[in-house]
């Protein structure tokens, strides 16, 4: 008789656990509330530790036929100078590619490796039990009794109260960010940056058909409606040229939180992924790949949540931590901070930058050798 698991959240986490646990031969259910299963229109970026991930799901093909792969790039200043330039060529000799894609893309690919009687759209989880009860309403409302319960159902988790009552409220980072996908360029780029001024960035990513990912970060209060980039225009070129194109779809806006160590990510029959887990702000590009990271540990790992906990708290800590502090710098606005911390950007030779990032990258899925 096959385990049974429940998965609350139908986004990156949820449906690449769901895919992990059906390979281990788990029987699976997703439960998603919203009407359908879709993604906002943003770009995002698999590094090295997540492709080996969706390799071992069986999906690094298809993602990476969607995607653009090994972009340069680097961080500038609103002038246009080059503070720091990233040696692509290094990363991927060392870790493996990077792709750049559309966040739609890889949820359409996780969504085709699941049969369409696994998913529950339209279904609201009202409250998770220790003992693997779920009691769900909507379209496909029930109660029902599961060997696992996965809370991927992001920042403000449900299922999180469940396994960590006490744990922290998310915290606001200080930022709030919009993003955006272009329409296809008439003057494509070709290289990505990240321009750092002071208390704004505003970060490129080239994507497949001539377009391009943007974003754009200030401090600001939380909890504010406005879509006023105007303080970028006067930024060097490529920024106010992206900023004059037409985008596809809506620009998105979100204030950036993290989340605190929950203390657990496991307690009795249910365990956390995802941003339930480590949400964390997006500096480091890992938020999605520490997902599909959880998704294959979870699926190698269970029954056993505890070895699960062991493996991923240790590791997905320290990244929102580092990543906290990377944000930290670079929302900097004192300009002789700001200035400082330019000129140390400067100074660092790249192989130094990328081995700062040896403990995230180097990541390889448990088991991988046998």
């Amino acid at each position: 008789m096959h385990r049974r698991a429940a998965i609350v959240g139908g986004g990156i986490a949820g449906l690449a656990t769901a895919i992990a646990l059906r390979n281990a031969g788990w029987s699976v259910r997703v439960y998603e509330q919203a009407p359908a299963f879709t993604e906002v229109g943003a770009g995002i970026s698999l590094w090295p530790n997540a492709l080996r991930a969706l390799d071992h799901l069986g999906l690094g093909a298809p993602v990476r036929s969607t995607a653009l792969r090994d972009t340069s790039g680097g961080i500038r200043d609103p002038a246009g100078r080059w503070l720091n330039r990233s040696d692509t060529g290094a990363v991927e000799r060392r870790y493996g590619s990077v792709s750049m894609l559309h966040r739609a893309d890889l949820l359409d690919a996780l969504l085709a490796a699941l049969p369409d009687s696994v998913l529950r759209s339209g279904t609201t989880v009202e409250h998770v039990d220790l003992d693997g009860t779920v009691r769900s309403v909507g379209e496909a409302g029930d109660s029902r009794l599961y060997d696992l319960v996965v809370g991927a159902d992001g920042l403000h988790s449900l299922v999180r109260t469940t396994v960590a009552p006490q744990a922290p409220a998310p915290r606001y980072a200080g930022y709030t960010a919009w993003r955006f996908v272009t329409e296809p360029l008439a003057e494509p780029l070709r290289e990505g940056a990240e321009v750092w001024g002071r208390g704004a960035r505003f970060g490129y990513a080239p994507m497949t058909g001539d377009r391009v990912y943007c974003f754009a970060v200030h401090s600001a209060r939380p909890g504010g409606t406005s879509l006023d980039l105007s303080s970028f225009a006067s930024w060097a070129a490529p920024v106010r040229y992206l900023l004059d194109q037409p985008s596809q779809g809506a620009v998105v806006r979100h204030d950036i939180y993290d989340l605190p160590d929950p203390g657990r990510y496991v307690r009795g029959r249910v365990a956390l992924v995802g941003d339930a887990a480590h949400a964390m702000t997006p500096n480091l590009g890992q938020g999605a790949c520490t997902a599909l990271e959880d998704a294959v540990t979870l699926a190698s790992c269970a029954p056993d949540l505890q070895a699960y906990d062991r493996s991923r708290r240790p590791r997905t800590q320290r990244i929102v931590r580092q990543s906290r502090r990377i944000g930290a710098v670079a929302q900097w606005s004192f300009p002789a901070a700001a200035g400082a911390r330019n000129a140390l950007l400067r100074a660092v030779p790249a192989p130094a930058m990328m081995r700062s990032m040896r403990s995230v990258l180097d990541w390889h899925p448990p088991h991988a050798a046998d």
